[in-house]
């Protein structure tokens, strides 16, 4: 646990805790909305979620060797998450658009 200061620790736990708190969000918005294709970005969030609690569980560990391969997991949950939150904005988009469309 010594890999981090301190005031990094807090930027990494507190930054779990908005990601998770938004997901948590996006998904209310679309129900409170009714506009369900939201809960897709919520979903889409959550490689990327899994993504910072690999980095948080390496260094809690002092970056240890044996633990090496939750560098490559973070790094293809990062990349997952990044395609997952952007077909989901897509979807958002696309759908956002044929109902100002079909209101017209």
């Amino acid at each position: 646990m010594h890999a981090l200061s301190i005031p990094t620790w807090m930027v990494h736990v507190s930054s779990v805790i908005e990601w998770i708190a938004a997901i948590w969000l996006i998904w209310k918005y679309g129900e409170i909305t009714g506009n369900h294709y939201w809960w897709g970005l919520s979903l889409g969030m959550l490689p990327a979620l899994v993504s910072a609690m690999c980095a948080c569980t390496w260094h809690f560990f002092d970056n240890s060797l044996a633990l090496e391969w939750l560098v490559i997991l973070q790094a293809a949950t990062t990349v997952l998450g990044n395609m997952t939150m952007c077909l989901a904005a897509w979807y958002i988009w696309k759908k956002s658009r044929q109902t100002k469309l079909s209101q017209e």
